[in-house]
């Protein structure tokens, strides 16, 4: 879980996000924009501008496009560094234009919000203020210092003080709320994003070894009769041979050998894992196979199971699958990770459910994030003393991310309670898991569990 929570942190760069083209896409836009409102100023309006100084300075933005598109790859994405550049070009660039059109006299100063709301997208939290504070430092400077708009009868058209003074508050404004809003949109929209990618990686991880498990077993299942028929034989020779000892060496080694590539297939799986017969299996057979790992961890974990009440039947089969080895394997780490001394795996079971609860004496779930447990990178437990029974480990939000969203993959429904609970009075003081599946969705129709097999498939 933890290699897979760094390949997932390690890719979360966002300043290699966006294209040059498609700054430049935007760019070619907002130029096709400024020379429509110039235009207009001018030949609709009867507007007098400084059309040289506005030309050059839209000039630049085709100037840098062209260069870009000649300089750049189709494909190369940009660094951090070249983001900021390129953003804080177009701002400057918007800046020069409205102070020669009158500055926040000029309705169009509300674009001054688009390059930050692609900063807050695209870029990291530095870079995110660095552009705000620019975009800020730019409003100020055109309230107060900007060319006129002149009427073609030399008449300027200038607000008034309160009013530009009003209009500079909603653009400071509109600067930290879209900037701050877009930010944490995109920052939920990023995380659940990098939660899911690594879902899919420990699910695909975990069906490896899945697999994995499954060759090594048919490899012993398959080799176990030569491998018994070498040994019969080469005992024969060693009884026929007499007193012949090269030959009864050589006997004994074959023998001695065979017996190893017994142990070698038994020593790398459990034989028969991918037989038919245990592709299913006892319920709490499935859950003591997933908390295997976590078992020899300096922390006691007992195993309960709690058939229904007055009913003493045979515990449910249930199918072996990935997600849910994987997600109770992931929970009872977390039990083991924080608790004190002991963690208590209780297993239970009705005529419609089987529920299954994992709780721990350790601290508990803080009560903060209580309600959003689940959800990617909420955050720690109640203190950081577990960073340091835990070395390495970031925060607990994205592996319970990753085995709540396995589980519900398999039709499960979890809550998460701290202890000592009402409803679970004996799984003790700390964090409690509960998870619970209607048993159609994995547990095998009867025909399916108790019927002919019949032939093992092949494994490609």
């Amino acid at each position: 879980m933890a290699q897979i929570e760094n390949d997932v942190f390690q890719n979360q760069n966002r300043s290699n996000w966006v294209r040059v083209r498609t700054l430049a896409s935007i760019r070619w836009f907002a130029v096709l924009g400024q020379v429509t409102a110039v235009m207009a100023a001018i030949f609709i309006f009867r507007l007098n501008l400084e059309t040289g100084l506005i030309a050059v300075i839209i000039g630049l933005s085709v100037l840098l496009n062209v260069v870009s598109y000649l300089v750049f790859p189709e494909n190369r994405r940009l660094s951090e560094n070249e983001a900021n550049l390129m953003i804080g070009f177009d701002l400057a660039q918007l800046g020069l234009l409205l102070f020669l059109t009158g500055g926040l006299n000029n309705p169009f100063a509300l674009l001054l919000l688009a390059p930050v709301t692609v900063a807050s997208t695209l870029l990291p939290l530095r870079s995110t203020i660095i552009l705000g504070v620019a975009a800020l430092t730019i409003m100020t400077l055109i309230r107060f210092v900007s060319l006129p708009i002149m009427t073609a009868s030399g008449f300027p058209l200038i607000l008034p003080d309160l009013f530009v003074f009003g209009f500079w508050v909603a653009l400071v404004t509109g600067v930290v709320f879209v900037g701050i809003y877009a930010r944490q949109v995109t920052q939920e929209t990023l995380s659940m994003s990098e939660a899911l990618v690594a879902t899919q990686m420990a699910l695909a991880r975990e069906q490896k070894l899945t697999d994995l498990g499954g060759v090594i077993a048919a490899a012993a299942h398959e080799l176990g009769t030569p491998l018994a028929t070498i040994k019969l034989v080469s005992s024969e020779l060693l009884d026929e041979l007499g007193d012949n000892e090269e030959l009864k060496e050589d006997a004994r080694l074959i023998r001695e050998q065979a017996d190893r590539c017994r142990d070698i297939l038994r020593s790398m799986g459990r034989a028969g894992k991918d037989d038919h017969l245990l592709r299913q299996a006892p319920l709490e057979t499935v859950i003591r196979e997933a908390s295997e790992p976590h078992l020899d961890r300096g922390k006691l974990v007992q195993f309960k199971t709690q058939p229904p009440a007055g009913n003493e039947s045979r515990q449910p089969d249930i199918f072996r699958r990935p997600e849910i080895i994987h997600g109770i394997r992931n929970f009872v780490q977390n039990a083991v990770d924080f608790s004190q001394r002991s963690v208590l795996v209780a297993i239970s079971w009705t005529d419609d459910f089987i529920t299954v609860d994992i709780g721990d004496d350790g601290p508990g779930f803080p009560s903060s994030v209580l309600s959003r447990i689940g959800e990617p990178f909420v955050g720690r437990r109640k203190h950081d003393e577990g960073s340091s029974r835990r070395p390495g480990y970031e925060g607990m939000g994205l592996g319970l991310f990753i085995a709540k969203t396995l589980l519900e993959r398999s039709g499960a429904t979890l809550s998460f309670v701290n202890g000592p609970s009402q409803a679970k009075p004996k799984m003790g003081r700390g964090a409690i898991v509960t998870v619970n599946w209607p048993r159609s969705s994995i547990e095998p129709s009867t025909e399916a569990a108790r019927g002919a097999l019949g032939d093992n498939t092949l494994i490609t």
